[in-house]
């Protein structure tokens, strides 16, 4: 970078941060904004010597004995004062009192109000009482105006400039008081106006001699700005005082306020990289995508980087100066040597050796001349310059193992505040070096909050150390043990804003998947899958859900959104699994034959369901995702679920009809609403059980009622509607039912979703018949059989298959 020309030296001439606590410079990556911080603002007046040439006569004549108004939050920087800025596009005023010291002030006019109240002691002051406007002028009547310093004794007149880039109206008085050797902006427009830039202030924060006013060793964010504003008071040049709370920078070590001022610092220009490195993002993708802006941002408004830091500790800049003239000796020679010699002696023979060791042979003549430079690099651009030796070397000349270059990274990965600090540094310094970003990607992450909801951090000490959750305190009640898959899980969760804590939806989640395992006992997929076209609607159905939940999980974990994995796995175990298939299932799982077709077909979707939701939790939850994968019935692919493959959907499983999903809409709305209706018909004493309902049902669409007919009279165990709502009998009415004695009803008809003019409407009756001992269904069909008079004609070949002796009224 040397080399290219990005690194340069400026003496006094160009402002940073710096911190008086910490005796550094500060980039602003190292920068903090706390709440709360209030600063002594004061308005001053600063005399007008002579009107601008812009100025017509009357308006001269209104300007002859006015000052101008200023505000600042710092009173410090007064000292330092050098010009004032206007805006053109703004209009002042030319006010005078109306009594008393007849004071005559320049001021914005949208200002007006709220200044000359302050001067006048409140909200509460007749400002058109005691003040008069003796006329108006735009800002463009302003510049050129010579005026005095707010303090006396300032050398010469000052001049009035456009500084229209960031004189508002939003606040102070509407013209800023510049001091270049104190402001970045400040610096900028003065610079361009050829106003030199003072800096009375040392490394300590405290006044030097040059500040004048008996102002010399006080502290400028302490007593040096009371002085201050004290000698202006003197000069009787003080309009007004008040506290100000607002957004000031404080150095993120010492948490204490920073001060800006120039001194003599090493700079990357920023300005000369700024556009390759806004370029080279075209390349890279940021999850969130946000982070593109905010990085773009950033970068686009920097300005240049001081990587200069006045440290005991770290990195030295190696360069060289002359003791007469302060030159830096800093070339492609001098470069060379002292990296040879780090990579040998490491980062501490800068302070170790003699200067004579560390320069190269052609200069060592000189080395009476010289002195070694005692700054040290910014961390940032230490950091920043990580991928030089991570990516791009990755051999050991220690062991033998050759270099092999990875550069650039695929995935950069940190807190969201990296954009201005270790994302930004290593994009800059990449850029410089390497023509290109250093990373594919940039994932950025939030923070971790304490129950106030502050930042957990070191320096604080509000962390809680993770060992703590999975291994549990001293008290196992106030303390519990909640493992590493429920830490990891609720990491993956952190965006979630659900009601249900982490620990349940890891207990919902294992309980899911042991539902499954227990009902695939004795399953083995390879040998008695049902192939996926003889399988009934329910599990087609299933099955495409499955694929939706595949396809949704692999694309939050490509864009590294681990919190939409954590609720798609959620709410598919919920939505999809616990309140309706698992439930539904329940019955041909528990009451049919082991090789029925029909249970055949939901242990076909358990198998394919579990194998999928193993594979997506295992990332997330790898214990639990390990344990389920031992207890597999059926023999295992693979030692490890990690080693299983990733989660993938059979092509036919996407597959689905619309008129098969409008059928399925149907279902789980009649469903929904015959849920509905038996809270109401267990108040009324009507059922106690879901089973002990029958249900007539009524689709105002007649395709659609044709097509729930059809299921309804082949039988299909797991598509019928009674199934589906787990009552006893179900039947479809061709008109709306009505409501009866002993029968509860849909108040109004209850839209299909998805369904566009399709309604529905349900009654809801007591079953007929008796209840079979083994299913727990009502049905007339009970008594029919003989041999087993207590049984419905679904349970009687089962129980004739098994040979099992006939069960018993008692059994129940």
């Amino acid at each position: 970078m040397v080399l290219d020309g990005h690194i340069y030296r400026r003496v006094g001439q160009k402002p940073v941060h710096w911190s008086p606590s910490t005796g550094t410079a500060l980039a602003e990556a190292e920068l903090e904004y706390p709440d709360g911080h209030v600063s002594p603002s004061v308005y001053v007046s600063a005399p007008l010597l002579e009107a601008g040439p812009g100025a017509s006569p009357d308006q001269t004549r209104a300007l002859a004995g006015a000052s101008l108004a200023l505000w600042t939050t710092t009173p410090w920087t007064l000292p330092a004062n050098r010009a004032v800025a206007v805006s053109v596009g703004m209009e002042y005023c030319v006010v005078e009192e109306r009594a008393g010291a007849r004071r005559r002030l320049v001021v914005a006019t949208a200002l007006r109000e709220a200044v000359l109240a302050r001067l006048g002691g409140g909200e509460d002051c007749d400002v058109g009482a005691t003040w008069s406007t003796l006329c108006t002028l735009p800002g463009t009547a302003l510049l050129g105006s010579r005026y005095e310093g707010p303090l006396t004794g300032d050398d010469g007149p000052r001049p009035v400039l456009d500084g229209s880039s960031f004189v508002t109206a939003d606040s102070g008085t509407g013209l800023v008081h510049l001091a270049p050797g104190h402001g970045h902006e400040d610096f900028a427009l003065a610079a361009a106006a050829g106003v030199a830039a003072v800096s009375p202030v040392d490394d300590a924060g405290r006044f030097t001699r040059e500040a004048g006013h008996g102002l010399e060793g006080l502290e400028v964010l302490g007593e040096g700005g009371e002085a201050v504003a004290a000698a202006v008071a003197a000069a009787g040049r003080l309009l007004a005082r008040e506290p100000y709370a607002h957004r000031y920078p404080y150095d993120w070590r010492s948490k204490r306020p920073v001060i800006v001022r120039t001194t003599r610092q090493w700079f990357a220009s920023v300005s000369g990289l700024r556009g390759a490195a806004l370029a080279a993002l075209d390349d890279v993708r940021f999850v969130p995508g946000a982070g593109r802006r905010r990085i773009e941002a950033m970068v686009g408004g920097r300005s240049d980087w001081c990587i200069s830091r006045q440290r005991a500790w770290g990195v030295p800049i190696p360069a060289f100066f002359y003791r007469e003239s302060g030159e830096a000796l800093m070339n492609e020679a001098t470069l060379d040597h002292v990296t040879r010699i780090v990579e040998e002696r490491g980062a501490d023979a800068w302070w170790e050796l003699p200067i004579e060791d560390l320069l190269p042979p052609q200069y060592r003549a000189e080395a009476v001349q010289l002195v070694k430079g005692s700054d040290t690099m910014d961390v940032w651009f230490d950091s920043g310059t990580s991928w030089a030796s991570v990516l791009s070397e990755g051999g050991s000349a220690k062991d033998g193992t050759p270099p092999s270059p990875r550069f650039p990274a695929d995935l950069y990965l940190e807190g969201s505040d990296q954009h201005r600090g270790w994302f930004q540094s290593s994009l800059l310094t990449a850029v410089a070096a390497r023509g290109t970003a250093p990373y594919r990607r940039v994932l950025t992450h939030g923070f971790l909050l304490d129950e106030a909801g502050f930042k957990q951090s070191k320096s604080v000490g509000n962390t809680l150390d993770p060992r703590a959750v999975m291994l549990g305190g001293k008290d196992a009640k106030k303390e519990p043990a909640y493992g590493a898959d429920v830490l990891r899980l609720w990491v993956a969760s952190v965006d979630y804003t659900a009601d249900a804590s982490v620990s349940e939806v890891y207990r919902k989640i294992r309980l899911t998947l042991r539902f499954m395992l227990g009902n695939l006992s004795g399953f083995d997929p390879g040998q008695a899958a049902v192939p996926h076209a003889q399988l009934g609607l329910t599990d087609r159905y299933m099955l495409w859900r499955v694929a939706a939940l595949i396809d949704e999980c692999h694309a939050a974990y490509d864009e590294h959104q681990f919190f939409r994995v954590y609720q798609a796995i959620q709410r598919f175990c919920v939505t999809d699994l616990s309140n309706f298939y698992l439930d539904a299932s329940k019955d041909r799982l528990y009451i049919l034959g082991a090789a029925s077709p029909d249970r055949r077909g939901a242990q076909t979707v358990l198998a394919a369901t579990l194998r999928a939701m193993l594979a997506l939790v295992a990332p997330l939850a790898p214990h639990l995702a390990e344990d389920a994968w031992a207890a597999l019935p059926w023999p295992a692919p693979a030692e490890s679920v990690f080693g299983g493959g990733a989660a993938a959907a059979d092509p036919a499983w996407r597959d689905l009809p619309a008129a098969d999903l409008g059928l399925m809409r149907a279902l789980l709305a009649i469903r929904g609403e015959v849920n509905a209706l038996q809270e109401r018909a267990r108040s009324a004493g009507l059922i106690g059980s879901s089973l002990e309902a029958a249900v007539d049902v009524h689709v105002s669409d007649a395709g659609l009622r044709a097509r729930l007919a059809e299921l309804q009279a082949a039988g299909d165990a797991q598509d019928t509607i009674q199934h589906a709502c787990i009552v006893s009998q179900a039947a479809l009415l061709d008109a709306a039912p009505g409501a009866g004695e002993g029968a509860v009803c849909t108040a109004a008809a209850v839209a299909i979703p998805g369904e566009e003019g399709a309604e529905l409407r349900v009654r809801m009756r007591r079953a007929a018949g008796a209840r079979c001992v083994r299913c727990w269904n009502y049905s007339e069909a009970v008594g029919a059989d003989a041999e087993h008079p207590h049984l419905c004609h679904r349970c009687v070949p089962v129980v004739r298959a098994l040979g099992q002796p006939a069960p018993t009224q008692a059994m129940a």
